[in-house]
């Protein structure tokens, strides 16, 4: 398999995913849009749409009333009205303070965590159907699998290139996915 993004393709040039060019695609997955009036602002969309709206649907974290966090307040995180738009509580999940007030007052998050302040994190403990993590960095995942509620879904949709450490246990004592 080639990926579309950090790989090397068969006769050794790099891709570039969506940076690319051009690529080849099944015309069965395609939509045709027309190029104006709003061709700038259609791949973000369709490229946040697939990688958010997707998840929420398949792993069924689309119900009205379900808690959702959002790890990463980056291109993606601005697509939260996905989920807001299922009826659910969108919490941001972040590293930084200060993208509070865009998380809450300019995307409409419910919520924001501060992911290394503790007194944060355990105050939001098992209170979450499903987490989408976005993050393409190395970053701990154990203190997410503590946000979940029993029978909770971590979706990594961020693909670090470093593996991240997976601890087991918390998984199967939550019976989490």
């Amino acid at each position: 398999m080639i990926s579309s993004t950090g790989s090397v393709y068969y006769d050794g040039s790099p891709t570039y995913g969506g940076f690319s060019d051009v690529t080849v695609a099944d015309r069965a997955l395609c939509s045709w849009f027309p190029r104006q009036p709003f061709s700038d602002g259609a791949a973000p969309l369709l490229c946040a749409g697939i990688i958010l709206y997707s998840p929420l649907q398949h792993f069924g974290l689309n119900q009205p009333g379900m808690h959702i966090g959002v790890v990463g307040l980056g291109v993606l995180a601005h697509v939260t009205v996905f989920a807001k738009a299922f009826g659910a509580k969108v919490t941001v999940i972040s590293t930084s303070p200060t993208k509070k007030k865009e998380a809450i007052e300019d995307l409409g998050s419910d919520a924001f965590l501060v992911s290394h302040e503790p007194d944060q994190m355990q105050a939001a403990m098992g209170t979450m159907d499903g987490i989408i993590d976005r993050v393409s960095a190395v970053h701990p995942v154990l203190p997410l699998l503590g946000l979940l509620k029993s029978h909770g879904k971590l979706v990594m949709v961020g693909g670090p290139i470093e593996p991240l450490e997976l601890p087991v246990f918390p998984l199967l004592m939550g019976r989490k996915i």
